[in-house]
């Protein structure tokens, strides 16, 4: 239990007073029937976004202002049960909930406290023994149906695609590839080749005969596209060159030329794929509007490894290629899929990775000549090489309203202005910037502002925060944008406390 000063609690009982219970905000009333309540509330949390649970505080139609400060001393007795369960009742146990305590004024003028539970978002799916699994609603909590367990499953990468056995004949995966792939590993071409996969885990029994599962077709068959079809699977890249910025529909398309589709065992794959595109980058941009010719300045490692990425990191159970797409000022790799695990767009630059397909990932290391990827350190040295090479940081989007859900990662032909850096601060700091903000940091005037955040929202650097007059606008950065108001940060965030 974390416990607070008075003056540390005074303005984070303010901001719970004055929030309102949504998607990652709960208030409850210390009761004997408060337990099995939180357990379903803190089970939802972390189950869906993460979230903080006030405990000692009424809802909102119950009371407003400091009336509604209970405190948890209505049946402290409930609160060390809450605190006994919550190590106990989960499974599997979560091990992201934090509780505060927070001394306070009551509605009564008596001395008491509330106690906030913090619970991040999990890269598991957790159930209440005897209780059934939660999904937190914008102000509420419903149990789960199976099928929704397992979709939130694989979209967690608890479970994942590659390891469904799928019914393709074993003389489809005797192919060149794991010719050379066996005699890396030393393995003996008289045994039988069903025995060979089943040992590295790319096989299952099914009604007593081996069976291969679908990331050994993925890795071994010559077209995994076509035998997985069936299954709903594609396993393609197209690849898209445009001319100009945006891509314009209509009967004439503006295509420097047909798209092209690759295909393969995933190691030939990211090979082709990689050589591809880097081939369309190295002929550079010819600007329609000047008729001079433009670099393309992305680091060919930061390319391969978003290439490599979205082939490993894919969901594989989703009828969708991977596209890649060139434009003049951008190169933008879509993922089929969602970010496993607690995996974000704002957090991805420091998050541990998480594999969503593991069997695949360890494959392939072991292939002669295993993918140009660094373990665990792919997507922080992209970061770190685009900056080093003055451009924009990748930019990381999870689009999860359209017909397929995917992830975006968008690298910019674009070289970055020197005050980009302060500006990119200042918003993780504060959260959002003004035109006067960027007046006083790049000491421009306001003209000239305007003009430089209106640049960044047409490049899809910042985006304009909703519902603001024009007067009154504010920017901040599209992985920021869509935040719930951040309770966690001022209230339980204790590192500087």
């Amino acid at each position: 239990m974390i416990d607070l000063t008075p003056a540390q609690a005074a303005p984070r009982i303010a901001a719970l007073l004055a929030a309102h219970e949504s998607r990652t905000l709960d208030y409850k009333r210390v009761s004997g029937k408060m337990v099995g309540k939180a357990l379903e509330t803190i089970c939802a949390f972390a189950n869906t976004d993460g979230g903080v649970l006030a405990l000692g505080v009424a809802d909102e139609k119950q009371a407003s202002g400091a009336t509604r400060l209970f405190g948890t001393q209505e049946n402290p007795e409930a609160l060390d049960e809450l605190q006994r369960k919550v190590r106990t009742q989960f499974h599997p146990p979560i091990e992201t909930i934090r509780f505060m305590r927070l001394p306070c004024t009551l509605h009564d003028g008596n001395a008491g406290q509330v106690v906030l539970v913090q619970t991040a978002k999990s890269d598991k799916v957790h159930s209440i023994v005897d209780d059934g699994t939660w999904l937190r609603l914008d102000a509420g909590n419903r149990e789960m149906t199976a099928a929704e367990i397992a979709e939130l499953s694989y979209r967690r990468g608890v479970k994942s695609a590659e390891s469904a056995p799928v019914a393709v004949d074993w003389s489809l995966l005797d192919t060149p590839v794991w010719a050379d792939f066996a005699a890396a590993r030393g393995f003996s071409r008289a045994r039988p080749l069903a025995e060979q996969v089943a040992q590295l885990g790319l096989a299952e029994r099914v009604a007593g005969e081996w069976q291969p599962r679908r990331a050994a077709v993925l890795l071994f068959a010559e077209e995994p596209g076509g035998l997985l079809a069936a299954e709903g699977t594609r396993a393609e890249v197209r690849l898209m060159v445009y001319q100009g910025k945006v891509a314009e529909a209509g009967a004439r398309p503006n295509m420097k030329k047909p798209p092209r589709t690759l295909r393969g065992p995933l190691i030939r794959l990211i090979d082709d794929t990689v050589r591809a595109v880097l081939d369309e980058l190295s002929q550079g941009v010819e600007l329609a509007s000047s008729g001079f010719k433009a670099r393309h300045l992305y680091p060919e490692r930061v390319v391969k490894e978003a290439i490599v990425n979205a082939v490993i990191h894919r969901d594989y159970r989703l009828n969708r290629d991977i596209l890649i797409r060139i434009f003049d000022d951008r190169l933008e790799v879509d993922s089929p899929g969602v970010f496993p695990g607690a995996i974000t767009s704002a957090n991805i630059a420091k998050a541990v990775s998480k594999a969503r397909n593991p069997l695949i990932v360890k494959i392939l290391r072991d292939f002669p000549v295993p993918p140009n990827f660094d373990l665990n350190e792919g997507v922080p040295m992209m970061f770190a090489e685009m900056a080093s090479a003055r451009l924009y940081p990748p930019q990381y989007r999870q689009i999860v309203d359209a017909a397929h859900e995917h992830i975006t990662v968008t690298l910019l032909n674009l070289e970055r202005p020197t005050v980009w850096d302060e500006v990119s601060h200042w918003i993780d700091i504060q959260g959002m910037i003004a035109n006067a903000d960027l007046c006083r940091i790049a000491k421009v005037d306001t003209l000239k502002a305007s003009k430089m955040l209106k640049a960044w929202v047409e490049q899809g650097i910042l985006v304009q925060l909703p519902d603001r007059a024009k007067r009154n606008m504010a920017y901040t950065k599209p992985t920021q944008a869509n935040d719930e108001p951040d309770l966690l940060s001022s209230t339980l965030d204790n590192k500087s406390e």
